[in-house]
């Protein structure tokens, strides 16, 4: 069974490496199976640094379709024309694809059109706001996926209630997890917190990457800004960002004179972690942020009013402000002073979603034979 895995940016690649390293470890096994990885971008991504698969413990892409374009539509376009002509010479018996993106989407339409088997990981996440893209790709992708993996029981939920067979669903926990758990011992403490004078559990981690707010709501976001750096201004915060997000930040601490917001150079996946793990808090607008926040316990709150795995509301260390300043500046005093909710682990979170997932595939694909 040969299996292709698509990934259309940085994230994915640390949401498929536990597939990847679960088929390696079942061919190991003897069982026929192999995959191939291909990346929608370019081969010198600059977001790809040479570190990321070496962290990651698997291999580079083994294709490129080379797309860089900023519309859209026009990226959905090339995407499907590549990755039509990728699968006609590469046999491939079932495509996964991960996540939301337009090119995720572009993926799974060429699949059905080309009668191959689509398996979509994290299935079943909606923020049920139709007007935002990502949405879209959701409906469509779980509309035409054969096998639906979720990563928890919302979003099994969300699909039976859309239409998916209940045989099509399959509840393989958090793939995030798996890479979390497999990288425990090997994370890397970061030069940085030397070089900024701060310790373990004594700052704050802040990342920020929706477009919408760093181009879009400027005033908003410097609010925000403003308000948690006033309500923590005896803890260092850390923001390790990348150009846009950096360039707009940098330019709200110096106009506000925020001089305890350091932002820092984007640090490699394991120091990351490190980072994530032995932080204070966080303040972030990224799901996958707020996803690891949750396993290692970490206070978290999210600039968003939405979060694709509700888990981490509900059981985890997450709170949902949206951009709501008041929230905000209560949430971050609660924070600094320790006061913050008990959480534990979401059910499935225990490392073996990869195990599963290739299981479940390899079963569903004896049963078409």
């Amino acid at each position: 069974m040969n299996i292709c895995i698509v990934a259309g940016a940085r994230p994915n690649f640390i949401k498929v490496a536990p597939v990847i390293r679960a088929v390696t470890t079942a061919n190991k096994e003897g069982k026929d199976i192999s995959c191939s990885l291909v990346y929608a971008g370019k081969e010198d991504d600059p977001t790809l640094e040479p570190s990321l698969f070496n962290d990651l413990n698997i291999s580079p892409p083994d294709a490129f379709l080379g797309v860089d374009c900023e519309n859209l539509n026009e990226l959905t376009g090339t995407v499907m024309s590549k990755f039509e002509t990728y699968l006609r010479y590469n046999h491939t018996d079932v495509v996964i694809v991960v996540d939301d993106l337009a090119s995720t989407m572009a993926a799974a339409i060429v699949t059905k059109k080309q009668g191959i088997t689509l398996a979509h990981i994290a299935a079943g996440t909606r923020s049920f706001d139709i007007t935002m893209p990502k949405e879209i790709n959701r409906l469509v992708i779980d509309g035409l996926s054969d096998i639906l993996f979720t990563a928890g029981i919302s979003n099994n939920s969300i699909a039976n209630k859309e239409g998916a067979e209940l045989s099509k669903v399959y509840m393989v926990g958090n793939i995030l997890v798996d890479n979390i758990r497999y990288n425990l011992p090997r994370l890397r403490r970061p030069a940085t917190l030397d070089l900024l004078g701060t310790e373990e559990h004594k700052y704050i981690l802040f990342t920020l990457n929706r477009k919408v707010l760093i181009n879009e709501k400027r005033e908003i976001l410097e609010d925000m800004i403003v308000t948690f750096s006033h309500k923590s201004v005896n803890t260092t915060i850390i923001a390790p960002l990348r150009d846009n997000a950096a360039v707009t930040v940098n330019e709200i601490i110096s106009r506000n004179k925020l001089y305890n917001i350091q932002v820092v150079e984007p640090l490699c996946y394991l120091e990351f972690s490190y980072l994530t793990k032995n932080a204070k808090g966080i303040i972030t607008d990224s799901g996958n942020v707020a996803e690891e926040a949750t396993f290692y316990g970490v206070p978290c709150i999210t600039l968003n009013r939405y979060t694709e795995h509700i888990e981490t509301v509900k059981v985890g260390t997450n709170v949902l402000i949206g951009e709501d300043v008041i929230m905000l500046g209560n949430a971050v005093s609660d924070m600094n002073a320790g006061k913050w909710k008990e959480s534990s682990i979401p059910d499935r979170w225990d490392g073996r979603s990869a195990e599963r997932i290739i299981q479940i595939i390899a079963n569903c694909q004896c049963k078409k034979c």
